[in-house]
């Protein structure tokens, strides 16, 4: 009674299984023949009167249908990690030349290793004996309170990056992003069907940082290059750049024409000799015209930025100030690119979480592209406070750390709108609306692993993929039948239903079949049959002992049973710690083959049985069907 019961059960969990599994395949199949349908026309409007006839099938289908990997359709992966280290400088306070030479310790391991930077900063800490309170929070938290807010931090930092960069994608438009977080910094990205793959790249790496600030005047910024000029002097720093750019034989102030100078503005007065380039090396690479303009070539603008960046040259700065670059350059009369240098506050006036909507259009000409922005109520009061304080005055837009237009204050502007300009593109200005939108990103982030695949290498890839998988599946199937005869029958049987449950839970759960994947399958393929071979065999051993065919049956699966839990438990193992501790291809190989060997476990162990005990009922199983 008991026997027959397991018997009942076995049967009704064989159809479960297997209806489930073509259902769950069903929209692949109803996909796959529509698209070939869809295909078939000759006519483009045929095409589109099938496609409008049968839109929500399609739709459905796609959606349900089992995804491929990038490696298999095109697209981009990425990974970008966000910078800690600079969300960490940011929420320090005091910081001073012990605080950077520990966080340039940190960085500098962080390059080297995947560990979380925050235990990097706290074992930093404990070697030189300093309490995270120096720098962190109040003076009286302790080191595991100041641990726990900055955990709190890192982790919402990474969260809040990942979502602003979903925003961005989802604005671009690109079909189903997968974007899930690796470890305590690290963003990994997969993107289908993409073309444009730098125009993505620039869409994500910025940060989007945007802020308004006050400009000093003329003369201070000329102050200002003159102390760190002399200071260059002093210092027998001449900048490299004066040497090998070939525009350095004479001062950039001589040789360059003035941007944005009125008509008719003479620059400064022409040096020539050698001796003077000597005397003024920071000119040789920065020109400073009559009405306190500056600016650097597009040759030397590199250098400029390295200069710019050093804690002895910020140190020269008056308070408060930073020295930044224009994000664009203006073309002079003899076609060369020419970037201005402007001195800014370094404390914003207005920072861009005030912005409620941007939107990319052309200027009044039509001609020009720009973003306009609006600012919610908060914004537009401040706005109006601080452009009617500072008519006549100039107000830089600066975004990621470049200036685009730094416009001077006509008069007060109440209604919260400003724009930036100084776009080359509407392409561009579209990118910059997106990112205005989606927010900034609490750090910097950037790309540390890119990988691109075509769709036309993609296509080679499926046809390999499948190639490969008929022949693995045929090559078994053919050895099983030639060498067990109809017991064989049985094992293709169990591994056809094998490969059904692996990709239909693959298309159940929305996980995508890649490469790896495949390979993974036709592992399993193997492995499958191998439990067979095994039952088999003792199979033959007890029939050879003269017992009967029902008796060898049970007994061979008995006897077989540990060999396979065994092999395979000890496979599922190292698949899961493949998964665990693997990424991107590494995962879908191991997922599949965690699949395909529960799966094989089933089909070996539960199939194979009631399919001999259904033959033994109709008198089609004897002692010669073992081969």
């Amino acid at each position: 009674m008991s026997s027959m019961k397991n018997k009942r059960f076995n049967l009704l969990l064989i159809a479960l299984v297997t209806l489930v599994a073509v259902w769950s395949l069903w929209p692949t199949w109803s996909d796959y023949s529509l698209s070939r349908q869809l295909n078939s026309y000759r006519s483009a409007q045929d095409s589109l009167k099938y496609a409008l006839s049968h839109r929500e099938e399609l739709e459905n289908a796609r959606k349900k249908s089992l995804k491929l990997g990038l490696d298999l359709r095109g697209g981009m992966h990425l990974v970008m990690e966000v910078d800690q280290i600079d969300l960490f400088e940011q929420k320090a306070w005091n910081k001073d030349a012990k605080f950077t030479e520990i966080m340039n310790s940190v960085r500098a391991k962080a390059a080297k290793s995947d560990a979380s930077v925050l235990e990097l900063i706290v074992a930093e800490f404990k070697i030189e004996n300093i309490r995270l309170s120096r720098y962190f929070y109040d003076i009286r938290n302790s080191d595991r309170e100041i641990i726990s807010k900055l955990e709190k931090e890192s982790d919402d930092a990474l969260s809040r990056a990942k979502e602003i960069i979903r925003n961005r994608i989802d604005q671009y438009g690109v079909a189903e992003p997968v974007i899930t977080t690796q470890g305590s910094r690290k963003i990994i990205i997969e993107l289908p069907g993409i073309s444009d793959q730098n125009r993505v790249r620039n869409l994500l790496k910025g940060t989007a940082k945007l802020e308004f600030r006050l400009l000093r005047d003329p003369e201070v910024l000329v102050r200002t290059l003159d102390r760190i000029n002399t200071y260059l002097v002093q210092n027998g720093t001449a900048p490299p750049a004066a040497v090998s750019d070939s525009s350095a034989s004479k001062p950039l102030s001589a040789s360059l024409p003035v941007p944005g100078s009125p008509a008719g503005a003479a620059p400064a007065a022409p040096a020539t000799a050698a001796n003077q380039n000597a005397a003024k090396p920071l000119y040789n690479v920065v020109g400073v015209s009559e009405n306190g303009n500056a600016y650097t070539s597009e040759q030397s603008k590199e250098f400029v930025l390295s200069l710019l960046k050093r804690s002895d040259i910020q140190a020269l700065l008056p308070l408060d100030t930073e020295l930044l670059l224009a994000a664009k350059p203006d073309v002079g009369p003899s076609g060369e690119k020419l970037y201005s240098v402007y001195l800014v506050k370094k404390s914003p006036e207005l920072t861009g979480g005030v912005i409620t909507e941007a939107k990319a259009t052309f200027g009044s000409e039509g001609v020009q592209p720009e973003v306009t922005m609006s600012m919610n109520s908060e914004g537009t009061s401040k706005w109006a406070r601080i452009t009617g304080a500072n008519i006549g005055k100039r107000i830089a837009i600066v975004l990621d750390g470049a200036v685009y237009s730094a416009p001077v204050v006509q008069s007060k502007i109440p209604g919260g709108n400003s724009v930036i300009n100084g776009i080359e593109s509407l392409e561009e200005a579209k990118d910059l609306e997106i990112v205005l939108k989606a927010g900034a990103l609490p750090a910097p982030v950037r790309i540390i692993e890119e990988r691109t695949v075509g769709p036309s290498l993609g296509a080679d890839y499926i046809r390999a993929g499948m190639l490969s998988l008929s022949w693995s599946f045929l090559a078994v199937s053919v050895f099983m039948l030639l060498y067990y005869k109809k017991a064989g029958i049985a094992a293709d049987i169990a591994l056809v239903l094998n490969i059904l449950i692996v990709l239909s839970v693959l298309a159940g759960f929305s996980a995508s079949l890649s490469l790896p994947g495949i390979a993974g399958i036709v592992l399993t393929i193997g492995m499958a049959v191998d439990a067979n071979v095994l039952i088999y065999e003792r199979i033959r051993e007890e029939l050879d002992a003269s017992k009967g065919l029902t008796s060898s049956i049970e007994l061979g699966y008995d006897r077989a049973f540990s060999s396979i839990l065994d092999s395979h438990v000890t496979t599922m193992v190292a698949a899961f710690l493949l998964y665990t501790y693997g990424i991107g291809p590494i995962q879908g190989f191991a997922l599949t083959l965690m699949i395909g060997t529960a799966a094989s476990l089933f089909t070996s162990i539960v199939v194979t049985k009631e399919i001999f005990s259904f033959l033994m009922g109709k008198n089609l199983l004897s002692e010669k069907s073992f081969g």
